[in-house]
């Protein structure tokens, strides 16, 4: 399965009985984190033939952009898979583990970071630097501001045929997905490495510490299938605190639960 094939099918793969919440606890992982999310919506978008959705697809192109544009991120990627593949070596002299699927792991990670070695530091000025793409973004700042009065070779890009969007569309996304299917794989990892395990918050309330000489990364929270309840989650990577709220409708303001709340818990380190 490719990082492609993974991010289209992140949320399906979950083996919780319900919905799973989850919180970075560091700022690298807020960037893999958003990134991620705004693959998916492109990934999404780009195979729907209606303008709509094309439009959807460009606003989560134009916001990786933006992602992008803050910082090295190639690098920090690019650090985070030697340091994966460091860590699944080790497995390798361990009992037990299935040496094939450890093998494809490791296959996938080195082409992962073969890929993104070979585009080189730049790879994203090509889009920075697209007039079409530009005049785009700077309308994007405005609402309502790519109306088709404000854009309209915009509007002629999006009257189209399908196909012609789609060859421009998936040239943009092939300058773009070598970091992205990297971080999908990542995050893969990091969730994978930790396994779930049963707490209670009682009264709706649940404190944790992690150690010192290993901060997690992520906490995940998986709640039952059809609970009326959501978790609220503030702190840092040495420690978070947890409280539970009651959702009743968008008219209402939701209020931390009083009941002992069972759920299960993920530290990914």
């Amino acid at each position: 399965m490719t990082p492609s094939d993974r991010s289209r099918q992140s949320h399906g793969r979950e083996q919780a009985p319900g919905p799973v919440y989850e919180q970075p606890l560091n700022e690298r992982m807020r960037t893999f984190l958003r990134l991620d999310f705004l693959y998916q919506q492109a990934l999404y978008h780009e195979e729907r033939e209606d303008a709509w959705s094309t439009r959807a697809a460009m606003s989560a192109l134009l916001e990786i952009l933006a992602i992008t544009a803050r910082g090295d991120i190639r690098s920090e990627v690019l650090k985070d898979l030697e340091r994966q593949m460091a860590v699944m070596h080790d497995y390798t002299t361990r009992p037990g583990v299935d040496t094939s699927r450890l093998k494809a792991v490791l296959n996938n990670l080195g082409r992962l970071r073969t890929e993104l070695n070979s585009v080189g530091a730049l790879f994203m000025q090509r889009l920075r630097d697209s007039e079409f793409l530009n005049s785009i973004k700077h309308r994007s700042t405005i609402p309502g501001g790519t109306c088709e009065f404000d854009l309209p070779d915009y509007r002629h890009w999006l009257d189209q045929p399908f196909p012609v969007r789609a060859k421009a569309f998936g040239d943009w996304m092939a300058t773009i997905r070598p970091l992205c299917d990297a971080v999908t794989e990542l995050l893969w990892l990091t969730r994978e490495a930790a396994r779930p395990r049963p707490e209670v918050a009682t009264g709706g309330t649940f404190q944790i510490a992690f150690e010192r000489e290993n901060p997690c990364q992520l906490l995940r929270l998986a709640l039952p299938a059809g609970t009326q309840l959501f978790p609220e989650i503030s702190g840092s990577h040495h420690r978070c605190s947890i409280r539970f709220l009651s959702w009743n409708d968008v008219n209402s303001r939701p209020v931390q639960t009083t009941e002992d709340v069972h759920f299960q818990i993920s530290v990914c380190t």
